[in-house]
């Protein structure tokens, strides 16, 4: 049977830590990104696009943190097939 995906279709494992976790009611899951946008931003806008509490957790100005395979990265960073991309807020300490 052949793969009814397009070539350009990308799936990257989410996982979300500490609060969002929590407001997400899970530690990750799978997505894939098509039409050949695979960027965070299209990750980022993809989450927001389901409503709360996605929208309210991801929202512009609210501090959450990508990372890439464990590299901090910006929203017009690339992903590929298989990455891990991770959604965490900042941690304070003290």
């Amino acid at each position: 049977m052949p793969d009814s995906r397009s070539s350009a279709d990308v799936t990257v494992n989410l996982v979300y830590l500490a609060r969002l976790r929590e407001a997400f009611g899970c530690p990750g899951e799978a997505l894939t990104l098509s039409g050949g946008d695979a960027s965070v931003a299209a990750i980022l806008a993809l989450l927001r696009a389901r409503g709360e509490p996605f929208a309210a957790e991801l929202a512009a100005g609210r501090a959450v943190r990508i990372a890439v395979n464990h590299a901090l990265v910006g929203a017009d960073s690339v992903v590929r097939n298989g990455d891990e991309v991770a959604l965490l807020p900042p941690v304070t300490g003290g």
